[in-house]
């Protein structure tokens, strides 16, 4: 008679959002200690108490469900992410809303919401106001939200066709479908185990070997270490408000460059969620589709800048063209990976012919966003793709209505599946920038600024608000109303909305 599987043992008896909440009080100690370190008695106090007091709670929580045996199947995963993102941040902002001591309990949970779902939308927009050990503590939530969500890729999106593996499934979003076999047989619990195992080493690796090199540049440990885990988080928090105001230089955002390739596909780190294809990063088409726009929208940039620059007879600065190159470069790199740091040489940029900041462009390339099961946000490159190739073809049969496509197998299975979901999504996500743009409308923002905010939101690029329109939009001067819609589309565009609506299908939870 075959055994039973073994009941879990020790943390792994508390359900998933319980073991998530005993992180998060475990790692407030690390700022306390820093804190500590700098004689900041009030901050270090703030985190450690508040630490101990989850850890009780946690405890309490675990002693109140006895023997009962955590579920961690599907629904019950993806159900815990959506809390993470909702109500953990309750308990995050206790510390920072204690240290700092002059500001609302709404800021404070606002900017931990935008910490943990790695939007970056500074509310606190003088860095001085805040102690180095909340600018740590701020870097280190978006960087623990930055490896929750690639555990989760592969642990609970990608089995259930979520999160962008929908447009390779041929089963509807939610349904499972879209994993390997050998993920589809694994038991939740056991592939989650394997997945932070396998996965961790390598986030904390890269995230270490970034912070040596940002400090090899110059960058003072504290804001190495807060960038090195924004870039590849993709938060876009910062310890001094942005790289332009680093003490690296150039050198600094040609190391951050390259780490931010991480973002535009999963095969840059790990194979683990590849379905169909080849599992070579060269023939993976987001990332030869993220490489096309990196390159080419600075250049048009430059040639826009060069022309202009011609026609008023401005002699041409050689130096100054390779800034305004790098600028765009960098600028546009990091946008597309919903990072939203703005290299120091993007005011040459804008300035070098006299043009006004090209804010639409850094809009569009955060709709776009990263690659499938990375920190990035926004619709992703994969799905931008499958749109691309469905419209190729239809273009070709405008020509040869008889004709058949010739694609490989990958291709045509994206051409008759995953540009039909890919559409539907991107339907979904236009209707939810409208209700959330009317929304911010509604309660006192104009047009810009809720287009800018709700795009901001919803492809977790929180540093657009600062960038992409003609003037910062200050975060602290809106709403209360304002800035509870704010968190609800951060935490929309997080988790996308095939998921909460998966979340809220009947079907779902029998399965």
């Amino acid at each position: 008679m075959a055994r039973r599987n073994k009941k879990p043992r020790g943390l792994l008896r508390l359900p998933l959002f319980l073991l998530i909440c005993s992180i998060a009080s475990l790692a407030m100690w690390i700022p306390a200690v820093h804190a500590l370190v700098l004689n900041d008695h009030p901050t270090s106090r703030a985190f450690f108490y508040t630490g101990i007091l989850g850890l009780f709670m946690v405890a309490l929580a675990g002693l109140s469900l006895g023997n009962r045996v955590p579920r961690y199947g599907m629904p019950g995963q993806l159900l815990s992410l959506l809390a993470t993102f909702v109500i953990l941040p309750l308990f995050l902002a206790v510390p920072v809303h204690d240290a700092l001591g002059n500001t609302s309990f709404l800021n404070a949970y606002f900017d931990m919401v935008s910490a943990v779902t790695t939007t970056g939308a500074d509310i606190y927009s003088d860095p001085g106001r805040l102690p180095p050990s909340v600018h740590l503590w701020r870097a280190m939530v978006g960087w623990l939200g930055g490896l929750l969500m690639w555990v989760s890729a592969s642990a609970v999106l990608a089995p259930l066709s979520l999160g962008g593996f929908e447009v390779t499934g041929r089963g509807a979003p939610g349904g499972g479908s879209a994993a390997p076999a050998q993920m589809q047989e694994a038991d939740p619990k056991r592939r989650l185990i394997a997945v932070v195992s396998t996965l961790a080493p390598v986030y904390g690796g890269l995230t270490l070997m970034l912070w040596i090199l940002l400090v090899i540049t110059g960058e003072p440990p504290l804001t190495g270490l807060s960038h090195a885990m924004s870039v590849l988080a993709t938060s876009g928090i910062s310890a001094v408000g942005g790289v332009e105001n680093a003490s690296s230089g150039i050198a600094g955002e040609m190391v951050m460059f390259l780490f931010m390739f991480f973002a535009l596909s999963r095969l840059t780190f790990s194979n683990d969620t590849v379905t169909i294809g080849s599992d070579r990063l060269d023939r993976d088409p987001e990332f030869r589709t993220g490489l096309l726009i990196i390159i080419g929208m600075p250049l048009l940039l430059f040639l826009r800048h060069w022309l202009a620059t011609f026609e008023v007879g401005t002699p041409g600065d050689a130096e100054q063209a390779l800034k305004s190159f790098w600028g765009g470069l960098f600028t546009v790199m990091s946008f597309l990976s919903t990072t939203g740091f703005e290299s120091a040489d993007w005011e040459t940029t804008r300035q070098w012919s006299g043009l006004q900041t090209p804010g639409m462009i850094l809009l569009g390339l955060s709709v776009i966003g990263g690659g499938v099961a990375t920190t990035a946000g926004g619709v992703k490159l994969l799905r931008v793709y499958a749109l691309y190739l469905n419209g190729m073809r239809e273009m070709e049969r405008l020509v040869h209505p008889s004709s058949v496509s010739g694609e490989g197998r990958g291709t045509r299975r994206l051409q008759r599946n995953g540009a039909f979901v890919a559409w539907i999504f991107f339907m979904l996500f236009a209707l939810s920038l409208a209700l959330i743009s009317i929304a911010l409308s509604a309660v006192g923002s104009d047009f810009e600024q809720s287009l800018i905010l709700a795009i901001a939101a919803l492809s977790t690029t929180g540093p657009l608000t600062e960038i992409a329109g003609n003037a910062p939009i200050v975060l602290s001067t809106l709403q209360p109303a304002a800035k509870y819609i704010l968190c609800f589309a951060m935490v929309l565009g997080r988790l996308e909305t095939l998921a909460i609506i998966a979340l809220l299908s009947p079907n779902f939870w029998r399965s």
